[in-house]
C-alpha cells in the first residue's frame, strides 16, 4: 500500500491566514521529504475556514520546491471556472512539475460557491460533464477549436494567426492527458463506475463511513468492465483521517479535543452536511434515523488515532472491512499544535505504513 497525502484544510476562522497557508505548504513539503507519493489540495472561494481558494495557484506555489512527489487537484471544482482557462491553466502547471501532476475534477460541493459563481439552480453535474468534455476537446484538438456546448461556446477562429502562435491553447505535457481522478462521496457512487468507463480513478472521501467507501469497489469494477480496463485494486485511493503519535494518551487527547483540528474538522463537515440534507454520509446504514448522526458518533467512527502499532492494526481492520486498495491519503488537518502535526505525519511515514504493509504481505502469504 502506497502513502499518500490529501488535504481540504479547514483552519480556525481567526488564525492568520499567512500562517495557515505557510503551515500549509510545510505539509506538502514534509510529505514530499517522507517519500509519500502523491498529495491532492482541495479548493474554495467562499470558505473562510477551508480557504484555499484555488489548488492551482496553491500547487504552483510549491510546485519548485518538491523533488519527486506528483501533485494534483482536489479538485478542480469544473462548473465555476471557464474550460479554457482551466485547460490553459492546467497545460502549464503539468509543465512546471515536469509532468509530476494529477488532474481531480468534480462539479463542486460547497453550496456557497455555486450561488456565488450563479449555478446554484443550475445541473451541475451536467456543466462538469460539458465542462470537462471540453478541456479534453481542447488537448486533442486544434484551433480555432468552434466547441459549443450548452454553457460554454469556445473558439478562436475570428482572431487566429496560426503562423505566429495566436489562437492557440496549449497542451499537457502527460499525453494524451495527465492522469484523472474524481473524488466520490455519495454512497454507491454512480459517478465512480462513470469515472472508470473513462479510464479515470476514484478517491474515496475521508468522512465516509467504512460501509460506503467499500461500495465504491463494485461501482468502480462496474465501470472498469464497461470501459475494458483491467481492474486493478492499486488503482483506488482512500482518504482517512488519521493521527499518530508515540503517547496513546496525547495521541487521544489532540484527536479527541473538543476543539482540536480534528474535531473541529468534523464539526465543519457535520454542520454543513447537515444544513444541506446529506446526513446520510455519516450513517451506518441507511435506515439510520437521522437523530442517531451526531458530531461524538462521527468523529468515533471516521478518526483513526493512536501509537504507530496500535494505528497500523486499525489500519488494516479498515482495510480488512472496505476491501484492497492501493493508496492510502492522510487526511491534512489544521496544525494546532505543529510539532504533533509534523510528528504525525513523520510516524506514519517511518513506522506506520512499514507495519501495514508487513501485515499485508503476511495475509497474502497466508492467502497462498
Amino acid at each position: 500500500m502506497k502513502l499518500g497525502f490529501f488535504t481540504m484544510p479547514i483552519h480556525p476562522l481567526d488564525k492568520d491566514w499567512r500562517l495557515s497557508l505557510k503551515e500549509d505548504r510545510e505539509a506538502f513539503l514534509l510529505a514530499d521529504e517522507l517519500g509519500f507519493t502523491e498529495a491532492y489540495v482541495g479548493e474554495h472561494v467562499t470558505d473562510k475556514a477551508e480557504n484555499i481558494t484555488s489548488c492551482i495557484a496553491f500547487i504552483a506555489w510549491i510546485a519548485a520546491a518538491t523533488k519527486q512527489i506528483r501533485l494534483g487537484t482536489g479538485t478542480i471544482n469544473m462548473p465555476n471556472t471557464h474550460p479554457a482557462a482551466v485547460a490553459a491553466s492546467i497545460a502549464m502547471l503539468d509543465h512546471m512539475l515536469d509532468g509530476r501532476f494529477i488532474f481531480g475534477i468534480s462539479p463542486g460541493g460547497l453550496l456557497s460557491d455555486a450561488e456565488l459563481f450563479g449555478n446554484l439552480d443550475a445541473n451541475r453535474n451536467e456543466m462538469f460533464l460539458e465542462a470537462i468534455n471540453q478541456v479534453l476537446d481542447i488537448w486533442s484538438g486544434e484551433p480555432p477549436y468552434n466547441l459549443q456546448g450548452k454553457y460554454w461556446n469556445i473558439s478562436t477562429q475570428k482572431t487566429l494567426i496560426k503562423e505566429i502562435g495566436q489562437g492557440y491553447i496549449p497542451g499537457p505535457l502527460q499525453q494524451p492527458h495527465p492522469p484523472i481522478v474524481v473524488t466520490a462521496v455519495a454512497p454507491f457512487s454512480k459517478g465512480v463506475t462513470e469515472a472508470a468507463a473513462r479510464g479515470w480513478d476514484p478517491i474515496s472521501a475521508n468522512f465516509l463511513m467504512p460501509a460506503w467507501v467499500k461500495s465504491h469497489w463494485p461501482k468502480y469494477a462496474e465501470g472498469c468492465e464497461r470501459g475494458g480496463r483491467t481492474l486493478d485494486a492499486k488503482n483506488w485511493r482512500v482518504a482517512k483521517s488519521v493521527f499518530v503519535a508515540e503517547d496513546a494518551s496525547i495521541a487521544k487527547a489532540y484527536a479527541t479535543d473538543s476543539d482540536g483540528p480534528y474535531v473541529n474538522y468534523y464539526r465543519s463537515l457535520f454542520t454543513k452536511l447537515k444544513r444541506n440534507g446529506r446526513i446520510e454520509l455519516f450513517k451506518t446504514r441507511r435506515d439510520q434515523p437521522d437523530d442517531e448522526v451526531t458530531l461524538e458518533m462521527v468523529c468515533e467512527k471516521l478518526i483513526i488515532y493512536g501509537t504507530p502499532d496500535s494505528v497500523a492494526d486499525q489500519l488494516l481492520a479498515f482495510e480488512d472491512e472496505v476491501g484492497k486498495f492501493g493508496t492510502l491519503l492522510y487526511a491534512g488537518k489544521d496544525w494546532k499544535d505543529p510539532q504533533l502535526g509534523r510528528e504525525s505525519m513523520i510516524l506514519m511515514a517511518e513506522k506506520v505504513m512499514p507495519q501495514v504493509n508487513a501485515g499485508i504481505s503476511k495475509q497474502v502469504s497466508a492467502a497462498e
